[in-house]
């Protein structure tokens, strides 16, 4: 029976760089989950490969349908979510799903799935190494990275909700874990 895989994590930390270092893993049979969003495709973006595009009326009738795990609506108008319908239609084809959001969802979705489902929290070190990261980027002006560390210190709350906690102090240490935690779990009758 195909599971499923949730990461959560504040962002800048690593979730995303170990989320890519499973994929390249064969033997896990990892497919990342499609969400759906409300805005506009970017570039080469095409519609059911990176994302379902929805038009926020579309998006808002798809919840009161309840055809969502779990959905955000991150500013006015522009929604993330992810829909029952495409999580099955994957697991149908033997694929283990993945997915990559945020806390709530993160927990929204293991509650759906119970069991069959595992949710990482992958933690940093600390709020100060946070900081060093997201100003080592340079791709963040300063009144953004304080409120993406006031939103991290808010995350960490939810990392006990979390079926396994891998703290990210050294990369290679947390991709190394989180293989063998989802290799165990995938293991599991």
């Amino acid at each position: 029976m195909s599971k499923l895989i949730i990461f959560s994590a504040p962002s800048g930390s690593g979730k995303s760089t170990i989320i890519n270092y499973l994929l390249t893993q064969p033997q896990l049979k990892l497919a990342f989950s499609i969400s759906a969003t409300s805005r506009a495709p970017r570039g080469t973006e095409q519609d059911g490969v990176e994302y379902f595009f929805l038009t926020p009326e579309e998006f808002r009738r798809r919840i009161e349908a309840g055809e969502f795990l779990e959905y955000e609506e991150v500013y006015k108008d522009r929604f993330y979510g992810t829909l029952k319908s495409q999580v099955e239609k994957q697991l149908q084809e033997g694929e283990n799903v993945i997915f990559d959001v945020d806390v709530v969802g993160g927990c929204n979705i293991k509650q759906f799935y119970g069991d069959r489902a595992l949710s990482v929290f992958i933690q940093p070190p600390s709020i100060e190494e946070l900081r060093k990261r997201l100003e080592g980027r340079g791709t963040d002006a300063q009144d953004v990275i304080e409120s993406r560390l006031a939103k991290a210190a808010y995350e960490l709350t939810f990392a006990p909700k979390f079926d396994r906690v891998i703290v990210n102090d050294d990369l290679e240490t947390a991709k190394a874990e989180a293989l063998r935690v989802i290799t165990e779990f995938l293991n599991e009758e």
